[in-house]
């Protein structure tokens, strides 16, 4: 039940229009995915998340697995039920989180022993636990357990990881074939590091594997934006044409407009949802802060033209009084406005790369953002 298909190529960069066929749905590519950790994108209900475009959505392996727990959601046949959101969703391993959250983990080639921030409980989580818990959440697209490593790294622990990675990846894949439900699609996870050669072999040895996706893991980790670039210019075209390429973890508008241009397809990242809790909106302007004093008598949308729900109906001295009043209201308007801006700008870059016009509209993005 799972397909990908490329159905149009920019001719003057590697930039693709797909199409991604799962078991919940068809995702039309590239796409950006809203981060809903704990089986909800921050203060949007799913209606919201439809109306604001939103075709795919991420949870966390790790965050669901710890609470409610996979005795809850196996109850409601997986989290589409759980959440009521009938589309497509994309767990992670949970692996970076692990890294990142857990206390006092430990790394073995059976997998990570970590104690939980939420009640220092102790866990382990392997290969084949990451993806059994994946299948218990029914998720359509299921991601390997990978050694996530710190930026910077020496080469020796870059390729160390990468290796892990490997035979996890190796494992994940013996569970997944054993268990999976029919149309849960797995992908692997490209480490390496910011060293070309490593990536390149890790690279080889999971396209071996022949799994249904690619992901680049380790990137906007800390390390500058060129370096980021340089690394994803390398190895998105040493991933297999013919299959989804998945940059985890990023980022800005602009970074996506660059990606897409490098041949990426699916995206996520918190930026959207976490910076309009702070008060950030996005514009084809660039971003706007409401909290800004010039906005207090301000009768205007967030950006006129826009189509979302906010801009439709509120203005931004309203948005501003929301904020600073610390007004729950103004978490979900500004994140109505911010992932419909994310949705939006995958949609127009779509059609340009349809209609062979990607570089016409990458300057017409450029030229925006000059105006502010």
């Amino acid at each position: 039940m799972y397909q990908f298909e490329v159905i149009a190529e920019s001719t003057e960069t590697r930039a693709r229009a797909g199409v991604l066929q799962t078991a919940h749905g068809t995702v039309k590519t590239p796409v950006f995915m809203p981060v809903g950790t704990l089986a909800t994108v921050r203060s949007l209900s799913p209606e919201e998340l439809l109306e604001c475009g939103t075709q795919i959505t991420l949870a966390n392996t790790y965050h669901l697995y710890l609470r409610p727990g996979c005795d809850v959601i196996s109850q409601f046949g997986g989290l589409h039920k759980f959440m009521n959101w009938a589309g497509p969703i994309l767990t992670d391993s949970g692996g970076f989180q692990v890294f990142s959250l857990a206390k006092l983990n430990e790394i073995t080639e059976e997998g990570v022993s970590f104690q939980s921030h939420i009640d220092g409980s102790k866990h382990m989580l392997t290969p084949e636990k990451s993806v059994e818990i994946q299948i218990c959440l029914n998720s359509d697209i299921l991601m390997c357990l990978d050694q996530c490593i710190k930026y910077p790294a020496n080469r020796m622990e870059a390729l160390n990881a990468l290796e892990l990675t490997t035979r996890w990846t190796e494992k994940c894949k013996r569970i997944w074939e054993d268990k999976a439900q029919k149309g849960n699609a797995l992908f692997g996870i490209i480490q390496g590091g910011m060293y070309k050669d490593l990536r390149q072999l890790s690279a080889t040895a999971l396209i071996e594997l022949d799994l249904n996706g690619y992901a680049v893991g380790g990137l906007s980790v800390g390390e500058p934006k060129e370096v980021m670039f340089e690394i994803a210019d390398f190895i998105l075209p040493k991933m297999p044409n013919l299959k989804a390429k998945y940059i985890m973890g990023t980022g800005t508008p602009e970074d996506l407009v660059e990606l897409v241009a490098l041949g990426a397809d699916l995206f996520d990242c918190v930026l959207p949802t976490r910076n309009a809790r702070n008060g950030q909106l996005f514009t084809k302007y660039g971003t706007m802060n409401i909290c800004n004093a010039q906005y207090t008598r301000d009768t205007a949308p967030v950006e006129s033209g826009c189509g979302c729900y906010t801009c439709r109906n509120y203005s931004r001295a309203y948005l501003r009084h929301l904020y600073l009043a610390k007004e729950l209201l103004a978490y979900r308007l500004n994140t109505v406005h911010n992932i419909h801006y994310y949705t939006q700008l995958m949609q127009k870059i779509r059609n340009a790369i349809c209609k062979d016009r990607f570089e016409s509209f990458r300057k017409e993005f450029y030229s925006h953002l000059a105006k502010k």
